[in-house]
């Protein structure tokens, strides 16, 4: 048996920005990128033809916007402002840590996110004091899939040695977290069980 844990809304609470279309137009405004009139517009239209499931980083996505109204920027500068734009404050939720190394003692556990903003998870767990809890991080900005694809499961289940349907998988939403169920594995869902019930949950395990 293996664990996985989501991070957003299952171990941390973070502030999103309410508006990141224009929390990226100042960020790329403060590097010289000029800002279409109609961002808002351009930043909600898809851009990347990507298979459905899979994972388009932001700074991608951000970087087609722009282009669509003919606006060309250096890679680097827009991902730089991606990453500046999405800088949360971190909450680490009550349990986390201990439900975290309760799975440890089970065996090996690894963290399964969906994340397109690069640089944001490894920062959040620093935040948390989370860094260096888990024997694997997956994101989607990483492995390319979000969940509830498969793919994500898959890449986290081998990045820990394990079958997918060796894993139990920790989260807080069921359309995404659920996913887990597909490959055979089983979800922790903390909005109906709270995360300082995990390890009385994994000792039941067979």
């Amino acid at each position: 048996m293996a664990v996985t844990f989501d991070l957003f809304g299952t171990l941390v609470d973070v502030d999103y920005p309410t508006d990141p279309a224009e929390v990226v137009a100042r960020e790329l405004e403060s590097r010289d990128v000029p800002v279409p009139d109609d961002w808002h517009v351009a930043y909600g239209e898809r851009h990347v033809d990507a298979p459905q499931g899979a994972e388009t980083p932001l700074p991608a996505h951000v970087s087609a916007a722009l282009d669509s109204r003919g606006v060309t920027a250096a890679d680097n500068v827009v991902r730089h402002a991606v990453v500046a734009a999405f800088d949360p404050t971190v909450t680490r939720r009550e349990g986390a840590l201990e439900a975290v190394r309760a799975a440890a003692e089970r065996g090996p556990v690894g963290l399964c996110s969906n994340c397109s903003v690069p640089e944001l998870v490894p920062r959040t767990l620093i935040r948390a004091d989370l860094r260096g809890e888990f024997d694997a991080v997956t994101t989607s900005v990483g492995c390319g899939w979000r969940k509830p694809h498969p793919s994500a499961f898959e890449a986290a289940a081998d990045a820990l040695g394990v079958t997918p349907d060796a894993l139990v998988h920790v989260g807080d939403d069921p359309a995404t977290d659920g996913g887990v169920v597909d490959v055979g594995g089983r979800l922790f869902d903390v909005t109906q069980t709270p995360l300082s019930a995990l390890a009385g949950e994994l000792e039941a395990e067979p």
